[in-house]
């Protein structure tokens, strides 16, 4: 098992908000998806939840969720109210390139070796 700063190492991706005891959360499994709604349903506590959504809602989601922390796949521009929102709230949230399917798939195998 790996924690959120390994993770965000080893995939090179930025970290937006830099919680320091957050960043030290391990990263139980990752999950995609844009629908909020379906998103609150089926994310687990411990998930890196990624999706393409920067609003204020997805940090709204990530807390109820507790989820370890949001990507923002494709170097999507993320708004600076959501960014601040995010810290005020204490979530975990990142940036990466890649997409979407890339990240699960290189999380996915990174957490379960």
């Amino acid at each position: 098992m790996m924690t959120i700063n390994e993770l965000s190492h080893k995939l090179g991706l930025k970290i937006i908000t830099e919680i320091p005891k957050k960043l030290e959360r391990k990263v139980t499994g990752v999950y995609s998806c844009d629908l909020l709604s379906h998103a609150m349903a089926k994310i687990n506590e411990g998930d890196v939840w990624i999706t393409i959504h920067t609003n204020l809602n997805v940090v709204a989601v990530a807390s109820l969720t507790d989820c370890a922390c949001v990507l923002i796949p494709e170097n999507i521009e993320i708004e600076k109210q959501m960014a601040e929102r995010a810290a005020e709230k204490e979530v975990v949230l990142l940036s990466g390139a890649k997409s979407a399917a890339e990240l699960c798939y290189e999380i996915f195998r990174l957490i379960k070796d």
